[in-house]
């Protein structure tokens, strides 16, 4: 890292990338641009690698995976206007599912009038875009302020619900040189617990239960060996969110894993009469439909004041982070002489759940079982999958893929983004370039950001990306067809995307078994570069 007096002049561009090393930024995910590259030439002097996407919507996405694997916030890097109106889609899922996502770009001159001028790149304002979807967007005036516009962003990831930020620089600011003052840190602070009343209330009620239910949602990551020890000593079952899956291992016998969808739990959840929900919104894309209504007390344990009175309202509200929340809930529970769970038999109950749940979905689900059971027997416990908006990934790998705290399950869910899975992989497969990654995807969700193929192909990094073909977008056709209405639109001639994997430089293939599907994954697990893996049969045999 550069050596500089404490009052060097430093221009904007070498500012901010000062102030993303000093809160330990390794890696970027950008493309370079011509009002971006003041930035740019200071990235390998600070030792900050950088990945090059093919679309900035790429780049989003894989920085949003990097934060979700490795618990440090994705940073991306566009240029002015397209470039930066590219990426607010994955803005808007990073916001959508609580992800410390930074974006930096250039913005127009300090000075630049409202009225249009036809300078390259420009729009009336793109900090009113980005707040959109957002967290906040920040355009700084000089730059000793960008250092602290960069450790504001990273004192909300550190203390608050993390969410998404922008940071503008103008651009005659990125190639201006001024003192940019001393390197400002966010402070190492972690969010406030909630107290010990509400604690000990939280801890009367769940002992005192006779049917307690666990949910467990994304802000629970951080807390997976405490649900674990807490749905064992109460003996409650746990059903988890998409962003929750896998923080309780789902092969143990109180892991009803991806289940809210079904009618069966949903019935099992309202007659609960105590639910202990964490990090968890309870809203329509967690469960698959609206809230439920809840006969029993409803406990939520979240980072955001705000939740405890969004989708289900809380009865007892308990405002902190997962962890600690749960460890001091753990010590009342301790403390608290009421209830027996003893006498409770949580895993019987989770054994009827699950028969239920599977003959709901028997049908619906049967093409994807015995192929995600092949892919499954060949990944270590520890793989990372990332998933699209298909068929293929919520009624398939989403409830019948087992995943334990070892390993990790990308989706993108709130938002509803396409085109997630194969960038998300990039990102995951740089932080963890030994661990496995394989990407879970539709057809159509693939051609989304099918370009992003060339960037594995690049990095050469072993990548399978299975791809359940059914030609075009299987869900809305089967909604169309479910209203009565003749499918429109949805049908998209076939593409050989194996072929196209090979002329951006990778490798394809086809499978129309398990047992190939299975061959063809263990196979790519060792290739350098993408391998795309068709599945062509619709019903295995």
């Amino acid at each position: 890292m550069p050596e500089q007096s404490k009052n060097a002049p430093v221009t904007g561009g070498e500012a901010v990338v000062r102030a993303l090393a000093a809160h330990g930024v390794t890696r970027a995910f950008g493309i370079p641009g011509t009002h971006n590259l003041e930035i740019y030439r200071h990235l390998a002097p600070y030792g900050i690698a950088h990945v090059t996407p093919r679309h900035e919507q790429g780049a989003g996405y894989a920085a949003d995976a990097y934060a979700r694997v490795t618990d440090r916030p994705g940073v991306a890097i566009t240029t002015t206007g397209p470039a930066l109106l590219n990426i607010t889609a994955a803005v808007g899922q990073a916001y959508s599912d609580s992800v410390p996502l930074l974006v930096v770009s250039p913005g127009m001159p300090l000075r630049h009038p409202r009225q249009p001028t036809g300078l390259l790149h420009e729009m009336r304002s793109q900090t009113e875009a980005l707040r959109a979807v957002a967290a906040f967007s920040h355009r700084v005036s000089t730059v000793e302020e960008i250092g602290s516009a960069v450790a504001r962003a990273f004192t909300l990831f550190r203390t608050r619900r993390p969410r998404p930020v922008h940071i503008e620089v103008p651009l005659d600011l990125l190639e201006t040189a001024q003192p940019a003052g001393p390197v400002r840190l966010a402070p190492p602070l972690s969010a406030p617990g909630p107290s010990g009343p509400s604690l000990r209330e939280a801890a009367r009620v769940l002992r005192s239960a006779r049917r307690p239910a666990v949910v467990l949602g994304g802000g629970a990551r951080s807390a997976s060996a405490g649900c674990r020890a807490l749905a064992e000593a109460l003996a409650a079952p746990v059903v988890t969110t998409a962003n929750g899956k896998g923080i309780v291992d789902e092969t143990h016998p109180l892991s009803l894993g991806v289940s809210l969808h079904s009618p069966s739990v949903q019935k099992w959840l309202a007659d609960c009469d105590a639910v202990l929900a964490v990090g968890t919104e309870l809203a329509e894309s967690d469960l698959w439909s609206a809230p439920p209504p809840l006969g029993g007390t409803l406990i939520r344990v979240d980072i955001d004041p705000a939740q405890m009175y969004g989708g289900l309202p809380a009865d007892l509200p308990l405002v902190g982070a997962a962890r600690p929340t749960l460890e001091a809930l753990r010590e009342a529970l301790e403390e608290e002489a009421t209830g027996d769970p003893g006498a409770r038999d949580g895993a019987a109950a989770v054994r009827a759940l699950r028969a239920a749940r599977d003959a709901e979905t028997a049908e619906r689900d049967a093409r994807w079982v015995p192929y995600l059971r092949a892919a499954r027997a060949v990944l270590d416990a520890d793989a990372i999958w990332t998933s699209d908006s298909a068929q293929c990934c919520y009624y398939g790998a989403l409830p019948h893929l087992p995943v334990g705290p070892r390993g990790r399950y990308l989706h993108p869910t709130g938002f509803g983004t396409l085109g997630y899975a194969l960038p998300a992989a990039i990102g995951a497969k740089t932080a963890y370039p030994h661990r496995q990654v394989v990407a879970l995807s539709g057809d159509g969700g693939l051609q989304f950001s099918v370009q992003e193929l060339a960037t594995a192909a690049q990095l050469q990094l072993p990548l399978p990306v299975v791809v359940f073909d059914n030609g075009g977008y299987g869900e809305i056709r089967d909604e169309m067809t479910a209203r009565g209405d003749t499918p429109t639109g949805v049908d998209l001639p076939s593409v050989d995307l194996p072929a196209l994997a090979r002329a951006y430089g990778g490798h394809g293939t086809r499978a129309d078994t398990p047992e190939a599907l299975a061959r063809a994954l263990s196979l790519a697990l060792n290739t350098p570069g993408p391998t795309v893996i068709t599945v062509t049969e619709e019903t295995p045999r």
